[in-house]
C-alpha cells in the first residue's frame, strides 16, 4: 500500500479508534460521531453538516446494525449530493483490545486491515486530491433495475439481496436503497453488467 490518500471530504466514524486506524490510511480530516452521541449532540451534527457543504462527508460506521442506525440518521440529517458511503466488509472476529466480540461478532472499522480501509473510501468515490488514483464513470443502475432483477418488490427479494450482498462481500444490513447505491459507487456501468449477469 503507497501513502496516505488525500482526499478532498472529510471523514466521520464511530469512536476514537475508528480514527487511529484510519490515521495512516487517509490524509484528511476524520472526525467521531461518539457512537450515539451525535444523536444529542446538536453542536457536533452542525459541524458534521458545515463539512459536508463545504468539502463533502463520507460516513465509514461499523457494518453491524448499531453502525447502521448511525449511518441512517446522518443521511437523514446532511444533503444527499454531500455524503457518500463507504462500506466495509462483514468480517468476523474480535478487535485486539477487546475481551470478546462484539454483539454480533462483526469486526468493526478499526479491525479492519489498511488496505480494506483504503479500497472503502476509494469505492465511496472520495475525491483524491493528489490524482493518484484515476476517476471512475459510475454505474447507471436504477430502482426500477432492481425490482426486475428481483432484488426489490418482490416476495423473495430480501433473499436474493442477502445473497448478492455476501457475493459482493456488502454489509448484510444494506436495503435495497443502500445497495443500489453501493453498486452505482462501486461498479461502472460494464462493471455492473458482469456482476449482474452472474445471477443474483
Amino acid at each position: 500500500m503507497s501513502g496516505p490518500l488525500r482526499i478532498k471530504e472529510a471523514i466521520v466514524v464511530e469512536g476514537r479508534y475508528d480514527k487511529a486506524a484510519l490515521a495512516g490510511v487517509a490524509d484528511t480530516l476524520i472526525l467521531e460521531t461518539a457512537g450515539f452521541g451525535v444523536f444529542k449532540d446538536g453542536e457536533r451534527l452542525a459541524l458534521l453538516r458545515r463539512l459536508a457543504e463545504a468539502r463533502g462527508l463520507i460516513v465509514l460506521t461499523d457494518s453491524d446494525g448499531a453502525g447502521f442506525v448511525i449511518r441512517n440518521h446522518l443521511k437523514g440529517a446532511i444533503p444527499k449530493g454531500q455524503l457518500k458511503h463507504a462500506y466495509i466488509p462483514d468480517l468476523y472476529g474480535k478487535e485486539r483490545r477487546k475481551r470478546a466480540p462484539g454483539r454480533e461478532g462483526k469486526l468493526g472499522v478499526e479491525g479492519m486491515k489498511p488496505e480494506v480501509l483504503r479500497q472503502a473510501i476509494l469505492n465511496a468515490g472520495a475525491t483524491v486530491l493528489d490524482g493518484a488514483e484515476p476517476d471512475r464513470p459510475a454505474g447507471d443502475l436504477t430502482a426500477a433495475d432492481l425490482f426486475v432483477l428481483g432484488l426489490s418488490g418482490t416476495p423473495d427479494a430480501a433473499a436474493r439481496r442477502a445473497a448478492l450482498l455476501r457475493r459482493l462481500d456488502l454489509p448484510e444490513h444494506m436495503s435495497a436503497k443502500a445497495l443500489l447505491a453501493a453498486l452505482n459507487a462501486l461498479y461502472t456501468p460494464e462493471e455492473l453488467d458482469g456482476v449482474l449477469g452472474r445471477g443474483v
